[in-house]
């Protein structure tokens, strides 16, 4: 798979923007603060319908001059695949909703462009995935969930709305002291929360197993080092006692269980939804004290270890790298795995520049003989030489060419 041709019209610092390229790598060439991120953030917001930088869209719908926002943000995208050649369009709206179009045709919903790109990102901010918060690895997580089965952006979506209906009848609950048979709305929500929930616990888990093996080898080559890469989940329905208080700083040790309580084993979802159903009931009066939903999905965590040691909090500044840098590579080769898509496109925002030499060279020949590679770069030099194939200058929000 890769790009032939991307059009951007006020999307980031881009009043417009013509692009060609080919398959290879292709380096964007510039100053900080040019746009080259910008380029390949539209290619990637194709592949997630999300970015890498911030959340939301608003951000990526050009402000001119004065700060104005523009009404529209317009990404255009020809992508190759198997000599097949696919139009993909997407068009960003300020104040209405965002419209798709495949092959010139318009498309009920915005996420049914999900599927037809795939990408991988290497980024510096990926240590957060190792180093933050929960959500971080959530996030890593559920875009590799979607990508290798599309459909499940419905069912995040599905679940997104159902836990809004759910915390905004907790905290009217809270607030009128409703109890008992009162509230029966309540257990309404509850079965349509565990279905989807359910559904994306077995999703997770199944694609961890998948990604595990990638993981190991993946670590071995980047690392050079004989600690064995493992990620397994850590969910809020096993292992936790609803007499704990702290349920914001989510953690087994938080709420009285332990890290070994809680990790999942297991894809079955009527098993998953048994749990989740008494789950629930356990903590409903801490969730009606709080008003808000506190298991589900949205309050896992991955566990990333190296041997028997958590990554987060023992591992080394280098075997953090070392392991994020993993991550991605254990990425694009289940991706090639599990998906018909071939070769997923690879981006490599600033990244060459952040380690030393050692780490630098060893990805670049684990990435060079991917179909399609972009990388990001303010300073030649930061490029392993190897790498540099076909130049693409950026100034200020214009493509220069080679």
């Amino acid at each position: 798979m890769f790009i032939k041709h991307l059009s951007l019209s006020h999307f980031r610092n881009y009043r417009s923007a013509e692009v060609s390229f080919q398959p290879g790598v292709t380096l964007l060439l510039g100053p900080n603060g040019q746009g080259k991120t910008n380029l390949v953030e539209a290619i990637r917001y194709l592949s997630s319908l999300s970015s890498h930088r911030v959340a939301g869209y608003q951000a990526l719908i050009r402000r001119d001059e004065a700060g104005i926002q523009q009404n529209s943000a317009l990404v255009r995208a020809l992508a190759s695949f198997d000599e097949r050649d696919v139009l993909l369009e997407l068009e960003l709206n300020a104040s209405s909703q965002n419209k798709a179009r495949i092959n010139k045709s318009d498309v009920p919903r915005v996420r049914d462009l999900l599927g037809y790109v795939n990408t991988v990102t290497f980024a510096p901010e990926d240590l957060d995935i190792v180093r933050r918060d929960p959500s971080e690895r959530r996030a890593f997580i559920d875009e590799l969930v979607v990508q290798v089965w599309p459909r499940f952006a419905g069912v995040y979506a599905d679940y997104e709305r159902v836990l809004k209906q759910r915390n905004s009848l907790l905290k009217s609950a809270r607030a009128t002291g409703t109890k008992g048979s009162s509230l029966s709305t309540l257990d309404a929500w509850d079965a349509s929360l565990v279905k989807y929930g359910a559904e994306i616990m077995s999703a997770r888990f199944q694609l961890v197993e998948r990604l595990q093996p990638h993981l190991f080898a993946a670590y071995q080559a980047i690392a050079k080092a004989n600690n064995e890469p493992r990620v397994e989940i850590k969910s809020s329905i096993l292992g936790f006692s609803s007499s704990g208080d702290d349920f914001d700083d989510f953690g087994p040790e938080a709420v009285g269980g332990s890290a070994g309580d809680s990790i999942l084993r297991t894809a079955d979802r009527e098993e998953l939804e048994a749990k989740f159903h008494v789950k629930l009931s356990e903590v409903r009066p801490k969730e009606l004290e709080r008003g808000l939903t506190l298991v589900g999905p949205q309050r896992d965590d991955l566990l990333l270890s190296l041997g028997a040691l958590p990554v987060k909090g023992f591992a080394s500044h280098g075997e953090s790298i070392s392991f994020a840098l993993a991550l991605r590579l254990a990425s694009i080769e289940l991706l090639k795995a599990e998906t018909r898509s071939g070769d997923p496109i690879l981006i490599l925002d600033d990244v060459f520049a952040e380690l030393d030499e050692g780490r630098r060279n060893r990805l670049a020949q684990l990435i060079a003989a991917n179909e399609q590679v972009l990388i990001t770069a303010a300073d030649m030099a930061d490029v392993p030489a190897e790498l540099v194939m076909r130049q693409i200058n950026i100034e200020n929000g214009v493509v220069l060419g080679d």
